[in-house]
Parts: structure tokens; sequence; C-alpha cells
């Protein structure tokens, strides 16, 4: 019995995809090449390490084994190339994040700046979706790690707090609303949302029960996926919405909206980065998700 540790990066790599086609995809290779990859390793270990039902693919009980026992002789080769090579070579590898649109837009930029000046060599893959996307990706292994503003209970993951903020309402220069203002006194305006796992509609829908106020008392016109979208639709005086702070302060800084605070509305939220307690993680994502919380506040 032989373990050969290329092979088992290709496995990893079809387990963590669900797919041998984008396995191959990701790792610049055949998908002849990759199958064959893994028929050798089935070969030598005299196992079988999948399941073939229809098109999907899915681990036997050996496979699940094999997939934790590989993640930690990854690592294992990973920190041995890198105690070899410390001080002789750049330290090169890949990490890849999924995050949700306002971290995406506004925190991770800073913490990828910060991180390639103690590391250059890193290569960042970057995932965008809703927090509720960010965290299944996390859990299902096809990234590293996430960034997100609402936590999704599963014992599989952990969250760090790295920073707090508030939600706003946002309206354009046109709309004449001061100071502080009731909700209850802006229910008959026309409302933009993001789309509903959205970390941000999870806190807003929470102070609306507070309020005793139902999402159908508002006169939403539209949801919307993408952030950057949304604030258009504020800009150009279409609608009003309710949004991150750190996202609003941006645009306000460039003339290009208002941002007024909403009377109760304080409570606070974090963004956290997420990771999976049982994937192993390599190196360089070990060193990102230790320096995070530093990372944010340079």
């Amino acid at each position: 019995m032989d373990l050969d540790l290329h092979q088992l990066f290709v496995f990893t790599k079809v387990v963590e995809h669900k797919s041998f086609s984008k396995a191959a995809e990701d790792i610049f290779l055949s998908q002849s090449t990759v199958s064959s990859h893994i028929h050798g390793l089935e070969k030598s270990l005299n196992l079988q390490l999948f399941d073939r039902i229809g098109r999907e693919i899915i681990l036997t009980p050996h496979g699940e084994r094999l997939y934790q026992w590989a993640l930690k002789l990854l690592l294992l080769k990973d920190q041995a190339i890198m105690d070899l090579k410390q001080g002789l070579t750049k330290l090169r590898g890949m990490i890849r994040i999924a995050a949700s649109s306002v971290p995406g837009e506004f925190m991770l930029p800073k913490m990828v700046k910060e991180f390639r000046e103690l590391y250059p060599d890193i290569i960042f893959h970057i995932d965008q979706a809703s927090s509720k996307n960010v965290a299944e990706k996390v859990l299902n292994g096809s990234v590293d790690l996430g960034i997100l503003g609402e936590k999704y209970a599963n014992e599989k993951l952990c969250y760090i707090p790295i920073f707090k903020e508030k939600l706003v309402l946002v309206t354009s220069k046109q709309v004449d609303i001061s100071g502080p203002v009731q909700i209850q006194d802006i229910l008959h305006l026309p409302f933009v949302m993001r789309s509903s796992d959205s970390g941000t509609n999870a806190i807003l829908e929470r102070f609306l029960k507070k309020k005793h106020i139902t999402k159908d008392q508002l006169n939403i016109i539209a949801y919307i996926e993408d952030g950057q979208s949304l604030m258009q639709f504020v800009v150009q005086d279409v609608a009003i919405s309710i949004l991150s702070e750190i996202a609003a302060r941006e645009y306000q800084r460039l003339n290009m909206l208002e941002m007024h605070e909403i009377c109760d509305f304080d409570d606070e939220r974090f963004f956290y980065l997420v990771y999976n307690v049982q994937k192993t993680q390599s190196i360089f994502s070990k060193l990102f998700i230790d320096y995070a919380p530093e990372l944010i506040k340079k």
C-alpha cells in the first residue's frame, strides 16, 4: 500500500468540487488525467473511494476517512517545505475566500493588502456570495474560509468576530428627511432591499419584528443581490434602503447620497471570519485566520 501525495492532492480537489471536471479545471489538468489519478489511488489502496450514482459522485466511508488524512498529510508537506526553505525562497500559495457583499467590497481589499505586505507571493481566489451561501461554501469545503455578516449555527463552523458596525437609512439627495427617523414614518416610501439570504436583511427583519412591523407593510419595489446595483437605485432616487453603515459611508463621502440614523435601531452587528473546524487548513489559510482581526484594524 502506497500513498502518492500528488494523487492525494487531486483526490482532495475532486472531493471539494464534487466533480472530476471542476477539479480538473481548478488544477489545470485534463479530466482524463484526474480520473487516472483517482483510479490509481483506488488501485494502490485496494479501496473504492467514490460511489458513482448517475452523474453524481459520493464519497464512500473509506473516502471520507482518507480525505481527512489527505488534508493532514498535505498540510504537513507544506509545513515541511516552508521550514526547509524559510529565508531561502519566497513563501507561495493560494487562499480561497468567500465573502458577502459588504466585507467583499469594503473590508477584504484592505485585509488582502495588509496580508500581502507580510506574504507578497500569496494569491487569493475570492468568491462573492450572500452570507448564507458563504457559510455553505465553507461547510462544503469549496473555500478555505469566509467573511460574512450573519452567523448560521453549525457545529462544524467556527466564527471569529473581526469588525463591528450598525445599519443606517440611506436616501438620495432629493429626499427631504432630516435627523433620526422613526421607522413608522418611512413605511410609505419605496424601498429596495437586499436578498433574503443576506446578513443585512436578517438584521432588518429582526428589527421590524421587534417593532411589530411585517415586511408586507414596507413599500418594497425590488430585491437586489448586488450591493452596488442597490446603491444606484438609491442614488438615482428610485427608492430608499437600509443597509451597512460601512458601505453607505463611502457613498456619503462622495456626496452621492444622504445617510440617516433610525430611532431605536441601535443593534450593532459583527462581521465574522468563519472556517470549518473539520477542514485541515493549509499553512497559508491558517496564517490568514490568525492575523485576520489585526488586518482589519491596521
